[in-house]
């Protein structure tokens, strides 16, 4: 963590979900209960992320689905907020997912794991 903190170079941060959290909360004002997935620095922008595999439609994808979402939706975070979400939720059709990413979610910054490196670089 000291390293992370010691300098203004593109970073990951490399912590338990529980650490980044800790960190989140006294850098970036994030106040949720959950750990986070990933943790980020990239041309002096804080980046905070939930990733998600999701393999199918209903049940425990769709909390997964919206345990992201709620990331997203926090107040305050004083650091770019992304979904890294994979999975069925791109498939057209009208499951729950793929209509909340194509209508109300469409202007969050949601994204497959394979576009991400793209993202970071750009920021």
């Amino acid at each position: 963590m000291e390293a992370f903190l010691s300098n203004e170079k593109d970073a990951i941060l490399k912590a338990t979900d529980e650490e980044k959290r800790k960190f989140a909360k006294q850098h970036l004002n994030y106040n949720r209960d959950k750990g986070l997935d990933f943790v980020a620095r990239f041309n002096r922008k804080y980046v905070i992320a939930e990733a998600k595999f999701l393999s199918d439609f209903g049940g425990s994808q769709n909390s997964d689905f919206e345990d992201a979402i709620a990331t997203l939706e926090a107040k305050d975070v004083e650091a770019v907020k992304i979904a890294i979400l994979d999975g069925v939720l791109y498939l057209e059709g009208n499951s729950k997912m793929h209509k909340f990413i194509t209508n109300p979610y469409k202007d969050f910054k949601i994204m497959s794991a394979l576009v991400l490196r793209e993202y970071l670089y750009q920021l």
